[in-house]
């Protein structure tokens, strides 16, 4: 972008001159005593009125100055803009647990993003992924981050009127760090911490300690979701049984004792309370009173939300949590964890009425969160036209797709519409995906095994090599016309190309043996070369995009899932060039029956969440 000097008078946010040299680039301004003429005044809304030859600049919190700045028409023309943003406190949750530890310079690149969209708030999440000096097996070749490396970040973000506070776990999810043999006695389950034995708590101190020690910010994410089966492993044998919602809350009041000691605001996700009642955490049951009196006023619930489509889900969920006495704020999703190919459809479709419900019920503190399942392997850019939704529906109080995407051309320098058509890869004609029932198709495809097809019934007759040769061409386009997001693009060509070729193979090895035609036999068994070829490119382009964004730690999983998908088609080959030879009457994993498994009669199609259920009816790990 062609830089632009700027002469600034007024009111200006501390370090404005600091974090305008930081910015440089992604305005397109640069401070002087030339050029055009802003006038900035901190104010109670956001606005920017221009006659065309200078401008009245008003901002409310640091991050609006930055926001206000990339709002400005270029070239200058007249205009008049006022924003009120809907609420306090809004931004990302980033997860750096799932193998992906997101680089800190890739982090820089997001706040300086989330400065011009006006997103003044960022979790960093991290299960085991951040320093513990006492504890030198925590995150252990994992590409944990140094508490340098994250003083560091919120000097960053503080320049930029961006609070980073820390989020991370206190009871399960706690999996990482419970393997090492060194944590074996704090393990009630190999998921969950030993609630109620000392030890916990003196290696608690010890997490929350390193874990808030960089931040600026008093908040902190203690986490305690999904710690299904507490109280009922080693706690059992040793304690005896006592009621979930009674160890939870003692737990929640031991740990809240820490974040009282180091003057922390701890915040936690409120699932819990729904699921130790026995129910689904969105089911129409209201939580118990035992529930209600488990939840300590000292804590803020985060009531997350990903899967809904209409607002009076929202409505209702928020309803049931203003009956606990505790203050409530909530946290949607961009829908980047189920494979390698974030859904922006239903991101769009469930963020919308959320954020609308959220508003109504005076919510003062959104997060969007870019969770990382099985792996990571949608890489965290994608995410980017996620946030400029959260950013604009928070200060327009509505999702306008014109008005998004021309922001997010501003902000991001990139085409919306090339974000919007990484989510082409999970849409393949004649495939139903929704809110209800999403589709990670591409992943399905990706791991599918060339012989134990679990998948053969459901594509039957689904034209799906054509579908994905088709869109190599597109994402080629999309990674020349937009530079900057080059490697995310040829990451999605080349996934494109594998899948295309992949699918060829899928749709004629078994009809091809049950007829036994070994002429069309050889021509499979020829054409997995290219097969091959084309899924070994797409690990090194993976590999590639996966560097330009995060530590080299965790993509030597994807390597091996790669490597495991050329190795299954080598031996495919192998067993079809046997066949074609007539040296095999049979290829008994091909010709079995297959039986209908996801695809539903409506057309819908489940999706599977990790490579392990994909892959195989097998066991992986035992």
């Amino acid at each position: 972008m062609k830089k632009e000097c700027i002469q600034l008078t007024g009111q200006f946010p501390q370090h404005y001159q600091q974090a305008l040299k930081i910015l440089e680039e992604d305005l397109g301004y640069v401070l002087g005593n030339t050029g055009m003429r802003i006038h900035c005044t901190q104010a109670q809304m956001l606005s920017v009125v221009s006659d065309g030859s200078s401008v009245e600049l008003s901002w409310q919190t640091p991050v609006q100055f930055y926001r206000a700045l990339s709002l400005i028409p270029r070239p200058l023309v007249s205009c008049s803009i006022q924003e009120q943003a809907r609420f306090q406190s809004v931004g990302p949750m980033i997860d750096c647990s799932r193998n992906a530890v997101i680089k800190p310079e890739t982090i820089r690149f997001l706040l300086r993003k989330m400065a011009l969209m006006g997103l003044n708030l960022g979790m960093v999440y991290t299960e085991d992924t951040y320093e513990v000096p006492e504890q030198p097996f925590f995150g252990y070749k994992r590409g944990r981050y140094q508490i340098q490396e994250l003083r560091e970040l919120d000097d960053y973000a503080d320049l930029l009127g961006i609070e980073l506070c820390p989020c991370i776990q206190t009871l399960g999810h706690m999996k990482q760090v419970l393997h090492w043999p060194v944590f074996q006695n704090y393990r009630d389950n190999e998921e969950i911490l030993l609630a109620d034995d000392e030890k916990t708590y003196e290696l608690l101190e010890q997490m929350i300690r390193a874990a808030s020690a960089p931040y600026r910010s008093k908040k902190i994410h203690l986490g305690m979701d999904e710690a299904f089966g507490v109280g009922l492993g080693a706690h059992l044998q040793r304690f005896g049984y006592e009621d979930p919602h009674t160890i939870m809350g003692r737990h929640l009041s031991r740990v809240l004792e820490i974040t009282d000691k180091y003057g922390l605001e701890a915040m936690i996700w409120s699932d819990m309370y729904f699921h130790l009642d026995g129910h689904s955490y969105y089911s129409p049951e209201m939580p118990s009173e035992n529930s209600i009196k488990a939840v300590d006023p000292r804590v803020t619930l985060v009531y997350w939300d990903y899967y809904h489509h209409k607002e009076q889900d929202y409505d209702a969920m928020l309803k049931k949590h203003a009956l606990f006495n505790a203050p409530t704020v909530f946290a949607g999703g961009l829908w980047n964890w189920y494979g390698p190919a974030i859904d922006y459809p239903i991101a769009i479709a469930n963020t919308v009425p959320a954020l609308k419900s959220c508003m109504k019920a005076k919510i003062p503190l959104v997060i969007a969160t870019m969770w990382g399942d099985d792996g990571a392997e949608s890489n965290i850019l994608s995410t980017l036209l996620g946030l400029q939704l959260y950013a604009e529906i928070t200060y327009h109080g509505d999702y306008f797709p014109e008005q998004v995407a021309d922001r997010f051309a501003r902000c991001c320098d990139a085409d919306a519409k090339a974000f919007l058509d990484i989510s082409l890869l999970n849409v393949v004609p004649g495939i139903v995906s929704n809110s209800d029932h999403p589709s990670n198709v591409c992943k399905l495809l990706l791991y599918q095994d060339p012989l134990v097809q679990l998948f053969e019934t459901d594509t039957k007759d689904l034209p799906m090599s054509s579908y994905f040769s088709e869109l190599v061409p597109k994402y080629a386009q999309y990674a020349r016309e937009n530079p900057a997001y080059h490697l995310l693009f040829d990451f999605c060509a080349a996934l494109a190309l594998t899948l295309s070729l992949k699918c060829r193979w899928h749709e004629k090895a078994a009809d091809t043996v049950r007829a036994r035609d070994r002429e069309t036999a050889a021509i499979l068994a020829e054409d997995l070369n290219a097969t091959m070829d084309a899924a070994e490119a797409l690990r090194i382009t993976w590999r590639k995009l996966w560097d330009s964004t995060n530590k080299p730690y965790g993509f030597e999983v994807i390597d091996a899932r790669m490597g495991g998908v050329r190795a299954r088609l080598a031996t495919a080959q192998e067993k079809m060039d046997s066949f074609a030879k007539g040296q095999v009457d049979d290829i008994p994993e091909l010709t079995e029956q297959s039986l209908r498994y996801k695809r539903n009669p409506d057309n819908t199609f489940g999706w599977i969440n990790t490579m392990a259920e994909i892959a195989t009816p097998s066991k992986i790990d035992f």
